[in-house]
This record gives structure tokens, C-alpha cells and sequence, in this order.
């Protein structure tokens, strides 16, 4: 569990890094479409929502298989 945790501080950390770097002659007319709209925060909003679900759902079945590794182990 603590291995888990580790893992997604440190990507969050790293990933950090990449969010600083700008793009000067390569712009991409729907984003900026977006960001002018201020629909971006809601695509930034849904991805947060989707890799929180993620994440939510392997702590849980991580715990679920050590649960069942532990029944097994004492059987």
C-alpha cells in the first residue's frame, strides 16, 4: 500500500516539470479555441475525474487481492 502511494506522489512530483514547458510557434487552434471559450478547465476537470477514478479503483482492488492473499495464506 505504501509502494502504491510512493509511485503516485513521485508521478505527481515529476509530472510537475512537464506542466512548465510552453509551446511558442506550435499552437493548436482548438485549444486555444477553448481557452478563450474557458471550456479547457472542463476537459482539465473530466481527465482529473477519469485518473482519480483510476487510481481510486486500484487502491481498492489492491487492498481486495492482499485481503484475499491473507485468507489464503492462513487456510
Amino acid at each position: 500500500m505504501k509502494k502504491v502511494f510512493s509511485i503516485l506522489i513521485s508521478l505527481i512530483i515529476f509530472s510537475g516539470n512537464l506542466l512548465a514547458q510552453t509551446t511558442v510557434d506550435n499552437t493548436v487552434p482548438m485549444a486555444d479555441k477553448l481557452r478563450e471559450d474557458g471550456k479547457i478547465w472542463v476537459v482539465v476537470a473530466v481527465i482529473a475525474v477519469v485518473f482519480a477514478g483510476i487510481a481510486i479503483n486500484m487502491i481498492r482492488l489492491e487492498l481486495r487481492v492482499g485481503k484475499i492473499e491473507k485468507e489464503l495464506n492462513i487456510k
